[in-house]
């Protein structure tokens, strides 16, 4: 079995110069790095990680906490984090929590048994007790808690539900349903309010009979639909605040014998893969997956590696995506056409 005196014979280098390579590579010249690397590659040298834990007080183990992995936005996260953390030299402990704080906490606590550096949380919960001296290392992103303690990354939800508002009544809208997510959900809240927005701003009071609650689920849009478009005075567009709730309102519009967008303008929240490939094509708010689990995870390793007390704010951006579920009312789908 090799060790590291070889690999210190095959790099020209002392002992001390590997060890210093494998422990803190940013000290050492990039030409001893290269001759250190090619060496430890040679002799198949595999370095003794427990020991290196046990001396750094580092388990190079990251914790992110999921409120639903089946859903198709938090894969996508978790996809970016993954690659971060993998090019950093880290490794991911994925929890599919399902919104629950006792599985939260329990994730959390692998940080005070020393089995994880930090932690991740993708949803408005802090796991860690609020009167705790030394807060462990935590980055919150996606959903963030309003006014908490640690690094957040997140998309202005307000402007984008704006946005989307706004694109919607420039096609002629004046009644444009909502099926919003959780009530408790930051994220519902802030498009609830982007939406209103924009509303007030083109002069259109907001009727809370055309807003529905959901909970971001396929059954959700499909409930909702049913709902919104057998009143009397039906919507001529809907707005859910997520693609899976549009693909299952998608679902309920069709089975009603509706067209989109002829009879009714259909738009989304996120653009999940699937969203583009919908018949027709969904208008949704593109948001950056990806680029919140590697920012989330770069945060992290920079707080755990630097002790850093400073609370970051990133606000990631969006883009309104335009397909063909959304055109301007016709005649037929005005107030009081009926389904």
């Amino acid at each position: 079995m090799s060790n590291i005196r070889e690999v210190a014979r095959l790099a020209g280098v002392s002992v001390a110069t590997v060890s210093r390579t494998l422990k803190s590579p940013d000290c050492v010249r990039q030409a001893t790095r290269d001759k250190v690397n090619a060496a430890v590659e040679q002799a198949g040298y595999r370095p003794n990680l427990m020991a290196v834990q046990f001396r750094s007080r580092r388990t190079a183990n990251l914790v992110i906490l999921v409120p639903k992995i089946a859903n198709t936005f938090f894969a996508r996260v978790i996809s970016g984090a993954q690659q971060a953390a993998q090019a950093a030299g880290y490794r991911l402990l994925l929890c599919d929590t399902q919104g629950r704080e006792d599985i939260e906490r329990e994730f959390a606590d692998l940080v005070y048994a020393h089995q994880a550096d930090g932690v991740i949380q993708l949803r408005a919960y802090d796991p860690f007790p609020a009167d705790s001296v030394d807060t462990p290392p935590m980055v919150n992103a996606c959903e963030v808690i309003k006014g908490g303690r640690h690094p957040t990354i997140s998309l202005d939800n307000h402007a984008a539900a704006k946005a989307m508002t706004e694109h919607l009544i420039s096609l002629g809208h004046r009644r444009i349903g909502l099926i919003k997510g959780p009530q408790s959900s930051p994220l519902t809240q802030d498009r609830v309010a982007g939406y209103q927005t924009a509303l007030d701003q083109a002069g259109i009071t907001p009727d809370s009979a055309i807003i529905c609650h959901g909970d971001f689920s396929l059954r959700a849009g499909y409930d909702g639909a049913t709902t919104l478009l057998t009143m009397p005075d039906r919507p001529t567009a809907l707005f859910c605040e997520n693609d899976e709730m549009a693909i299952g309102a998608l679902k309920r519009i069709k089975e009603m014998g509706l067209r989109v967008p002829e009879d009714i303008s259909l738009v989304g929240f996120d653009d999940i893969p699937l969203a583009q490939y919908c018949d027709p094509p969904l208008t949704t708010i593109a948001q950056p997956c990806e680029a919140f689990g590697r920012r989330a995870v770069e945060m992290l390793i920079d707080v755990i590696e630097t002790k850093s007390t400073v609370r970051q704010i990133v606000i990631l951006p969006f883009t309104l995506t335009i397909r063909e579920s959304t055109a301007p009312p016709s005649s037929s789908n005005y107030p009081g056409a009926g389904p």
